[in-house]
């Protein structure tokens, strides 16, 4: 069975924010009191980058969690749009790969079910084999594995597939990847 790859917009309820630019980017070439205060912040259960512009008088700090979800939101004035990673500040470049390894050790059952359930793409190539490192080898073992007894932790992984040392910082990698768009599959983030 060939899963389908492509999903429906992806809607987050909570975000975690990277930066906050209170007065807003520094390339805007509009006058000062026309600037509006920016937040760079990604989805906590799709990854997607997102811009938003918070209520009026509003400090936001980096890896603070907010509600960005339908109805009144405390601190969110309104969702700007996605956000590319190439237009990430320094400061939440910095601060994504941290809120990555966060969330997903957080949600380390979620990940875990994916290397229980990551199937086929093609007749020639298998989702797992979109992971960094992971090859068709490497694939090869971890559905024998999987086979025999489904994983029940990253821990359990590593020890039992041990070509597989850290299944943890491999997710990681490949959602940074995926925010990156260096791949056309999207296992991870959705937009």
């Amino acid at each position: 069975m060939v899963l389908q790859l492509r999903r429906q917009k992806a809607k987050e309820e909570f975000a975690i924010v990277l930066d906050f630019l209170k007065h807003g980017y520094s390339d805007d070439t509009r006058p000062f009191h026309m600037k509006e205060p920016i937040v760079q912040a990604i989805g906590k259960d799709h990854f997607v980058l997102l811009e938003l512009v918070p209520n009026k008088d509003i400090s936001l700090s980096p890896q603070e969690e907010i509600y960005v979800g339908e109805g009144k939101r405390d601190k969110i004035n309104y969702i700007k749009g996605i956000l590319q990673a190439s237009k990430l500040t320094q400061t939440a470049k910095s601060t994504l790969k941290l809120v990555v390894e966060s969330l997903v050790s957080k949600n380390e059952e979620r990940f875990v079910e994916f290397f229980n359930k990551a199937g086929p793409i093609s007749l020639r190539s298998h989702q797992l084999e979109l992971l960094p490192g992971i090859g068709k080898q490497h694939c090869k073992m971890l559905l024998s594995a999987r086979e025999n007894q489904p994983f029940e932790s990253f821990e359990d992984i590593s020890k039992r597939v041990t070509a597989v040392s850290n299944p943890k910082g491999t997710i990681i990698n490949r959602i940074l990847e995926e925010l990156e768009n260096k791949d056309r599959y999207k296992l991870f983030v959705r937009a």
